[in-house]
């Protein structure tokens, strides 16, 4: 059920319930009654008849005592003052009166993160405060690779086993996670630049998607121009949350060395690092290495992966490893099935866990970001000193 607080309801004009029946109250205390009485209360919506400023007080006071409920506040005006208040108040969304469409979707939204949020809670009380995840970023300098491919059914396969596991797609101009696997991307990394300075886990869960149990998405934005709006400070602190409330963020990248990737690169426990059996890809692979060992990254969190091993292109699994001078964790085989899958909108490791494609991903998933020692589980990145950044 969703409470309405406005001392003139009529005046939210309100015409939907999004689960189930609307309560109302005139006024915040009636509000706060109501959600004492009836543990199940996750949504309040605050009409624009209430002073912003007990708005914003309600909200900071039921957060802590009430951390499933969410609040959207619809106001007459909008101004990036009032946005930014909210969001450090708790409030899940600020939307603008009169726009039925945008409050429908916020309070749908909030009551997906709710739902969530009590998910999670049910499963492991603890595991959002206790949580010391891994970040593994998945990374070719070539295109066509198959990294998406990779990073989704990577994601996939570590989520099989009980965890909780967040795909997180920095492809900020062409990210394909979403298309990948036919995922409405409502919500993106666009949605977090009003938090920038003071993302928390609240504000870090209402940006994503869930995609299946135990794996949810934060998806690169959908409009022309916005990767451009996302400060790489901003990709930082969405990584240290998630770091907190996932076992593990596998972040997608795109084909360049951009300071939103190389950020992605410092904070992450493991790089895996994919090539395929060609002079062009193995060459960035090589180029890439010599950046990594330039940049300090040890090399012993670093995993190559050979995608379309037994492709007949006249070069060897062991021509590769001697061209790029380091050893291949892993050999993915071709097969037509992987765009298959990729049409369908189902990665392989679900759609078909038998295949060798998904029997290699597993496998590797298993043995080189699960089966890691206890020593580099629990050890947050190190800092390292980076020859040529900006502000380092």
């Amino acid at each position: 059920m969703t409470i309405l607080c406005d001392p003139n309801p009529t005046a939210t004009d309100v015409h939907f319930a999004p689960d189930g029946a609307l309560l109302y109250a005139d006024s915040l205390q009636e509000a706060a009654r109501l959600v004492q009485d009836d543990p199940a209360e996750l949504l309040v919506v605050i009409g624009p008849n209430v002073a912003s400023s007990e708005a914003l007080r309600f909200a900071g006071a039921l957060r802590p005592v009430r951390p499933a409920a969410g609040v959207v506040l619809v106001r007459a005006e909008l101004d990036v003052t009032t946005l930014t208040e909210a969001l450090r108040a708790g409030v899940r969304e600020v939307v603008q009166y009169g726009d039925q469409a945008a409050l429908a979707e916020a309070c749908s939204r909030s009551l997906e993160v709710s739902r969530g949020f009590l998910a999670g809670s049910a499963q492991e009380p603890a595991a959002v405060a206790g949580r010391d995840g891994r970040i593994v970023t998945v990374f070719a300098a070539k295109g066509g690779c198959g990294k998406t491919t990779l990073a989704i059914n990577l994601a996939v396969a570590l989520a099989r086993d009980g965890c909780r596991v967040c795909l997180v797609d920095l492809d900020l101009a062409f990210g394909d996670v979403a298309i990948s696997v036919q995922a409405n991307p409502a919500r993106t990394i666009i949605d977090a630049v009003r938090m920038a300075g003071h993302v928390d886990t609240t504000g870090a869960a209402s940006l994503l998607t869930r995609y299946r149990s135990g794996l949810d998405l934060l998806l690169a934005p959908v409009t022309p121009g916005d990767a451009e709006k996302i400060p790489p400070q901003l990709v930082k602190e969405l990584l240290t949350v998630l770091r907190g409330m996932y076992d593990h963020v596998v972040v997608d990248t795109p084909a360049q060395f951009s300071e939103h990737v190389l950020l992605a690169m410092d904070a992450s426990a493991h790089h895996v690092l994919l090539t395929t059996p060609d002079v062009p890809a193995l060459k960035n692979l090589r180029v890439t290495l010599d950046t990594f060992d330039m940049l300090s990254y040890p090399a012993d969190i670093r995993s190559i992966v050979l995608n379309r091993s037994d492709a007949k292109v006249g070069l060897t699994a062991e021509d590769v490893a001697r061209v790029v001078r380091s050893p291949i964790a892993v050999q993915v085989p071709s097969s037509r099935e992987v765009p298959v899958s990729i049409n369908k909108g189902t990665p392989i490791v679900l759609d078909n866990p038998g295949h060798p494609v998904s029997q290699a991903i597993m496998r590797f998933a298993q043995d080189r970001l699960q089966d890691s020692p206890v020593s580099e589980r629990s050890a947050a990145p190190a800092p390292r000193r980076l020859v040529g950044r900006r502000g380092r």
